[in-house]
């Protein structure tokens, strides 16, 4: 005779109606029960609110237009039937945004008491709102909210398959090896209507992830913290030393470069900027402040240049006042060195050589004084006996009296730069520690943001 399967499939489907749902009583509900298990993240599209998620998706409810007496068909418990042949509920996710790249299961399972098994795994793109505050840093919580877009509840009732404590804690077939760490699996049934129209049934399963930031804080952060460093380090340079301005310079393009590299791995949204985007802002900015102090620091060592010798309020607010605040040591030989050394060509007292002159030269190179002696004066001798004596002595003092001249000059332009050299270097002690102090406190306050974002 026939095969069991066949004659069962015959009967089950000879009068069975697949679009009329399957009850006896119209006012029987149908219920479905649903299991969601996350097999893996695909991708996650920040820009666009898409995550694409591959899910095992299982539902069963009662057809009570396919039972049978398993004692007539040779014990025969349960038969797949092709999926097209009977009844299915139209449960869809509200979330899809695109069709996925599903596998088809043409068949489902039917037990001898009208249970029915429908199996099979679900690519899902669906909208989700991503948080990329805290990126790379980032846990996402994107729900699939399973619902019929047809019938109210009183038709089609939805419930759990498993309890919601199996469904959270449910990770045996998670791939656990890409970006993306799936922390748990949340479930809610719930209610919702339409302004006054009839009520429907819903589920919502709540997928929580994680990023794993090891890679973005080996390529991104680290780098940035490095050159951050870099940049403190420079400040040891000498301040008269022209390699600094072009060790700033060169680091700062280098810091461009980092973040046109860097530029394609950053999230790009419209909704909102990552902390990490702001933080990449905030060090190009000290960066530049940096350069900026370098070249006031330039200005000041090569000031000199126009402006012979410090003026009496510079010496007193930064030699004295800041270099006391300051606590630089050995502030006394951040004293004048040209007060100094015309102190000591008078005979001062050695205690008057910090003593800054009420009225320095207006002209850089101060004007010749008069020569000792004249070549007339030298042609013209008194004595016709002392002509040769007094001409050879004459021009002896005058060379020496030139040289004499040379020299203080000399002196009084290295004592210029000098002055300005110690200027130089009390602003660039003020200004590295208040650069100090700028980068603590924008460490500080990302600590805040996010000690902030942790509790919250």
């Amino acid at each position: 005779g026939e095969p069991v399967l066949v004659r069962l499939a015959e009967q089950l489907l000879a009068r069975y109606r697949r679009g009329v749902r399957p009850v006896r009583d119209w006012r029987t509900t149908t219920t479905v029960a649903l299991d969601v298990m996350v097999y893996a993240i695909l991708s996650v599209d920040e820009k666009n609110q898409v995550v694409t998620t591959y899910i095992w998706y299982r539902q069963h409810w009662t057809d009570e237009f396919l039972q049978w007496d398993p004692a007539h068909f040779d014990n025969v418990t349960q038969i797949s039937l092709p999926a097209e042949s009977i009844w299915v509920p139209d449960i869809l996710i509200n979330e899809f945004v695109d069709v996925g790249r599903s596998p088809e299961i043409p068949y489902v399972y039917v037990q001898h008491h009208g249970e029915v098994r429908n199996l099979k795994p679900i690519q899902v793109m669906t909208a989700c709102s991503l948080d990329i505050y805290s990126f790379p840093f980032d846990v996402q919580n994107c729900s699939l909210t399973f619902t019929s877009w047809l019938h109210h509840i009183h038709d089609i009732n939805l419930s759990l398959w498993r309890p919601p404590e199996l469904v959270k804690a449910d990770k045996s077939v998670f791939m656990n090896q890409g970006e993306w760490e799936l922390l748990h699996v949340l479930s809610r049934i719930q209610e919702f209507s339409v302004k006054d129209s009839d009520s429907y049934a819903e589920i919502k399963f709540y997928v929580v992830i994680r990023r794993r930031p090891l890679f973005y804080t080996v390529s991104l952060l680290l780098p940035s913290i490095f050159l951050m460093l870099t940049d403190l380090v420079g400040f040891y340079l000498p301040p008269n030393s022209g390699e600094r301005v072009s060790f700033k310079i060169t680091l700062l393009l280098g810091y461009s470069v980092f973040l046109i590299i860097v530029s394609d791995t950053l999230p790009a949204t419209t909704i909102g900027t990552p902390l990490i985007g702001v933080y990449f802002v905030v060090c190009m900015a000290l960066l530049v402040l940096s350069l900026t102090e370098t070249v006031l620091i330039v200005r000041l060592v090569h000031q000199q240049d126009l402006q012979p010798h410090v003026p009496t309020w510079v010496r007193h607010w930064v030699l004295e006042r800041a270099a006391a605040l300051l606590c630089i040591r050995h502030r006394s030989e951040l004293c004048p060195g040209r007060a100094r050394s015309e102190s000591a060509g008078r005979g001062g007292a050695p205690g008057s050589a910090c003593r800054a002159q009420s009225s320095p030269p207006t002209a850089f190179v101060p004007a010749a004084r008069p020569s000792p002696c004249s070549v007339e004066d030298a042609q013209e001798p008194e004595t016709p006996g002392e002509a040769g004596g007094s001409a050879w002595a004459r021009a002896l003092l005058c060379e020496v009296a030139a040289v004499r001249e040379l020299l203080r000059r000399r002196e009084e332009l290295h004592a210029a730069a000098h002055e300005w050299l110690q200027v130089a270097y009390v602003v660039d002690v003020l200004l590295f520690r208040a650069y100090l102090a700028a980068v603590a406190a924008y460490g500080a306050t990302l600590g805040v943001l996010w000690a902030a974002w942790r509790c919250a």
